[in-house]
């Protein structure tokens, strides 16, 4: 129980996934790696134990803190993914849910615990006439500072993404496009690119031209096994559509979408070594933009930007590539870490593998 001036909230266990998930989605910041399959998922492939809190005032609930917790022999560390889901602009809230988590950490002897909270601390490109700092989100950096947080070495998530406003028109949408963006999508059309959405059977196809995009691009990647949990379960649970690009029949190129709430977002895209000059990938996008439109959801998050704005950035093409949808560029405050003994933390941070990976 937490409490700051004349309110009081309750804490408890939630064990019902559509209690979890129903509640979740009426937050404010409610993401998909706060949803009760995500949580799953990370059980079942990196050992992550979900601990799931829901913050009460009355029969109302307020917050909410998915905390995946992993054991390292003696140690243990705990992470809220893009959590907790709450009202930043509520300080009470804030504060009772931040001291709450501060309190179990140091109650069962976490070396540290890691939150990343879905909120911006600035948007557009920094230094340009459209970088804006967001004064909440500045806000809440300074109080975790002053609360004895800190910014981590350990950036799990991408801070930086583009938002497109699905609340627009479609014609609205497509207009804002850059030109070229656009163009290259009409190009697909006009050379023969269909869309369409995929199924569980399509999973191996998927992929295999996941695989051929990581060799080319040069990143790692799992086994087939972890990307049917990783796919397949949001699929089923209806969290997930993948989109696949053919031409003359033959898959190309896909997006994976994962939607949740008010919000869906491209976690995944692939693509073959061939028909590059069809331009799918633009096609693609604009197809899945219209798809999270129609289905209700307010924003589209394009899930990925540089860390540092920069053209030697290995991100940098795939920047370019995204900003051309015109979305809006939003930087995020990023993943902090609370340190209940400071001296173990340092000594965990000089020794220790990074255990996560973006996802």
């Amino acid at each position: 129980m937490g409490k700051k001036g004349a309110i009081i909230f309750t804490v408890s266990e939630v064990t019902d996934r559509e209690v979890w998930n129903h509640s979740l989605q009426t937050l404010p910041t409610a993401h998909i790696l706060q949803s009760w399959q995500w949580g799953e998922f990370k059980q079942a492939t990196g050992g992550w134990r979900p601990l799931r809190l829901a913050f009460r005032r009355g029969d109302d609930i307020l917050a909410m803190a998915s905390i995946a917790i992993r054991r390292m022999g003696p140690l243990q560390v705990m992470y809220v993914a893009k959590g907790p889901a709450l009202d930043y602009a509520d300080g009470d809230v804030f504060e009772a849910v931040i001291g709450e988590l501060e309190r179990r950490a140091k109650r069962m002897g976490t070396v540290w615990l890691k939150i990343d909270p879905d909120v911006a601390q600035a948007t557009g490109l920094p230094g340009s006439a459209d970088d804006q700092p967001n004064v909440l989100g500045e806000a809440i950096r300074e109080r975790l500072s002053e609360r004895g947080w800190r910014f981590s070495d350990a950036q799990v998530q991408f801070r930086n993404t583009f938002l497109v406003d699905l609340t627009r028109s479609e014609d609205e949408l497509l207009m804002a496009m850059s030109g070229n963006t656009r163009r290259k999508a009409r190009i697909a059309e006009k050379r023969g690119i269909t869309v369409r959405t995929a199924g569980e059977n399509d999973l191996p196809m998927l992929f295999e031209l996941y695989r051929v995009t990581a060799e080319r691009d040069r990143f790692l990647i799992r086994d087939l096994q972890y990307y049917r949990r990783a796919w397949a379960a949001f699929m089923r649970a209806g969290l997930a559509q993948a989109l696949i690009a053919e031409y003359e029949g033959v898959a190309i190129a896909h997006v994976i979408l994962f939607h949740f709430g008010r919000k869906c977002w491209y976690f995944y895209g692939a693509s073959s070594n061939d028909e590059r000059a069809r331009m799918p990938n633009y096609l693609l996008q604009w197809e899945a933009i219209k798809w999270a439109k129609a289905r209700g959801y307010a924003s589209y998050d394009m899930w990925g930007a540089p860390d540092v704005f920069d053209e030697n950035d290995s991100m940098w093409g795939v920047y370019q590539f995204k900003r051309g949808f015109r979305g809006q560029l939003t930087r995020h405050i990023g993943a902090w870490d609370y340190a209940p003994y400071p001296p173990l933390y340092r000594a965990y941070n000089a020794i220790a593998p990074r255990l996560m990976t973006h996802i």
